[in-house]
Order: C-alpha cells, then sequence, then structure tokens
C-alpha cells in the first residue's frame, strides 16, 4: 500500500470515530477538510520521489559515466529522486547510445541521458540517422577548460611560439589527443585556423587513453597535448609538463597559466556535459525533469561533487540551453567538415 493510501486509510477511521462519539458530532465538511490539508502537506515531499533510469552512452569509468553517477549520488543525496539506476550503453561516440534512447524511451517522462561535446562531433561523423534535434533538452551542466602543453624540455615556450612552427611548416607540428572528432581535434583546428594555418593539414593523432596520450608527450614522440586541464594538472605542477594557454575567455582564478586570447590567439572552446530527455515527453514531464536538474545543481552534495571532480559550473537550462546546443552543433560541424572529417 502506498504512503498516501496508508495515511488516507488512518485518518478516514479516526474521522468516522469522531463522528460516531457521542461528545464529537463535527460536521463531516469539517473532517473533510481536515483530510485534504493533511494530504496536501504530504504530497510535495512524496511528489518529489522520482524513480529514474539515466543513460550514460558510454563504458563504465568515462566522463559521461562519471557524470551520471554524480548525478545519481546528487539526485538521491538532495531528496529530489527516490532512486536513480544508471544504464551504460558505449558505441560509437554516444551514437548507439543515444539512438537506443531516441527510439526506446520516447514518452517517458522518467528517463534521462547524459551528454555532451564529443556525442556533437561523433554524430557528424558517423552520419548518424538520430540526432539531438530529436531529443528534449534540459540543461547544461559541467564544461571543462581544455590546456595545450608541451613537455617541460621544449623549445616552445608560449602559445606564440607554437603559432610560428604551426605557420612555419604545419605537418611537423604533431598533436597528441582523445578521439578523432571531439573537442581536443576539434581545438587543434580552431588552433591553426586561428593562427593563419590550413586547418585541413593539421597533424592530429588521436588516442584511446590520457594515459597513451600523456606518456607519446612526455616522450617527446609529439609537440603537444590537448586535454582537459584536470587531466594534466598534476604533470604541469610538478614541473613535467609546461601549459602555453587555456582556452577560457578569462584567466582562471589563482592559476599562472596564460589564456590563448591575451596571447593574441583567438581560441574559446570548453568541453561540456548535459542531459537531456527523450522526445514526446508532455510540457508537464519536462518541466518536472527540469525542476529536479535544477534542484540538483543547486544542492550542496552536486557542489561537493564538482568540487572533488575539479568541474565547472555551468548550468544552463531551458530554451536557453535549447538554443546553445543547437549553435554548438553547427559550430562543430563546421569545424569537422573544415578538417575534412565531415563531407559537405
Amino acid at each position: 500500500m502506498r504512503p498516501n493510501d496508508t495515511m488516507r486509510q488512518t485518518i478516514n477511521t479516526s474521522a468516522r470515530a469522531l463522528e460516531n462519539a457521542p461528545m464529537f458530532q463535527f460536521p463531516m465538511r469539517l473532517v473533510g477538510a481536515a483530510v485534504a490539508l493533511t494530504l496536501a502537506a504530504a504530497t510535495p515531499a512524496l511528489a518529489q520521489q522520482l524513480e529514474l533510469k539515466l543513460m550514460a552512452p558510454a563504458a563504465p569509468g568515462g566522463g559521461w559515466d562519471q557524470t551520471a553517477r554524480s548525478m545519481q549520488q546528487a539526485l538521491v543525496a538532495a531528496g529530489v529522486a527516490r532512486s536513480v539506476q544508471v544504464i551504460n550503453v558505449p558505441g560509437a561516440g554516444g551514437s548507439v547510445g543515444i539512438a537506443q534512447f531516441v527510439n526506446g524511451a520516447k514518452g517517458d517522462g522518467n528517463q534521462l541521458m547524459v551528454n555532451g561535446f564529443v556525442m556533437v562531433g561523433a554524430l557528424a561523423m558517423n552520419r548518424s540517422p538520430v540526432t539531438l534535434e530529436q531529443v528534449t533538452p534540459i540543461a547544461r551542466l559541467t564544461e571543462e577548460i581544455q590546456v595545450i602543453v608541451v613537455p617541460a624540455n621544449s623549445p616552445i615556450k608560449t602559445a606564440q611560439d607554437l603559432a610560428t612552427a604551426v605557420k612555419a611548416d604545419i605537418a611537423k607540428v604533431t598533436f597528441a589527443g582523445g578521439s578523432a572528432g571531439g573537442v581536443d581535434h576539434v581545438m587543434a583546428a580552431l588552433f591553426a585556423g586561428a593562427v593563419g594555418a590550413d586547418a585541413k593539414k593539421i597533424n592530429y593523432i588521436p588516442f584511446s587513453g590520457g594515459g597513451e596520450s600523456l606518456a607519446a608527450i612526455l616522450g617527446g614522440k609529439v609537440t603537444a597535448g590537448i586535454s582537459g586541464l584536470s587531466e594534466y594538472d598534476g604533470q604541469i605542477k610538478s614541473g613535467k609538463l609546461r601549459a602555453i594557454g587555456v582556452t577560457s575567455e578569462k584567466r582562471i582564478a589563482g592559476s599562472d597559466i596564460p589564456t590563448f586570447k591575451e596571447q593574441g590567439i583567438d581560441l574559446v572552446i570548453a568541453n561540456w556535459r548535459s542531459v537531456v530527455a527523450p522526445p514526446g515527453i508532455t510540457p508537464e514531464q519536462r518541466k518536472t525533469l527540469s525542476d529536479a536538474v535544477e534542484k540538483m545543481v543547486k544542492s550542496d552534495a552536486w557542489k561537493e561533487i564538482l568540487k572533488q571532480k575539479g568541474w565547472e559550473d555551468a548550468y544552463l537550462g531551458g530554451d536557453a540551453f535549447a538554443d546553445f546546443l543547437k549553435k554548438e552543433t553547427v559550430r562543430v560541424t563546421d569545424v569537422l567538415r573544415s578538417v575534412g572529417l565531415v563531407k559537405s
């Protein structure tokens, strides 16, 4: 029996007893009003207890999986959801997961999917028949600033030094980063374009894991490495790597790493992660999910997770996020087309 049913039965039994008692001849309309008020007081707390399924369209351990499990923890800890089940569906940069999500969860107001920058490129490169236009945007959650690093003994000291090398002979400058078409690859192309080089000729070497790319950078097998700042933070602080620039609009508080913009290179980009709902849900269902996510991002549990993970709070909800998603899809697709990874 549900909590509301139990409470209603108890109150009704008590009301009948009071009505039949000689000294308590209450009008039933007053008893009914008392019941309604009591249940109304109990309902909001119960209504917030969502039971959600949350897809991470990637294997366990990666950024999307970490985001999904962090949401699971924060939603429950903040009392927004009674339970959150995380489901991993890996494959093709999220292309497999989004296809399953769009086709299998349509109209289900209790399902969500984590996604982000990488999925935008993957869908474009894979020519996926399922696109982000088919999901229901809920919110952007986090972002991570990108950095370009070189080995500590590299002759390249600044972003302008790297720009000079790229313009002199772009083929000789090798960039190490994550998967082809991902944020690291897009950033290499944007850097080349920003300094006046031919982005189609960038020499980008994708690695499946951060450990492999780090070994290549430290071993001097590549000119420079690209990743999220937190990925290389330890090696930068220990002096093994030199950070030549970060992609934030302004210098990060407490950091001595210059931005590319302050070095005269117009390069601003962030690896963002977000959460979306299935297609075909009602406006009421969308509001319920949007409100739940907004409460989560404002909770102490979520703020503590951001601090532990080193993620930046980039919350953007509602129509503003939907607009951002459209513009980012166009931008990323255009960059990938410029380097020949997406055909016109």
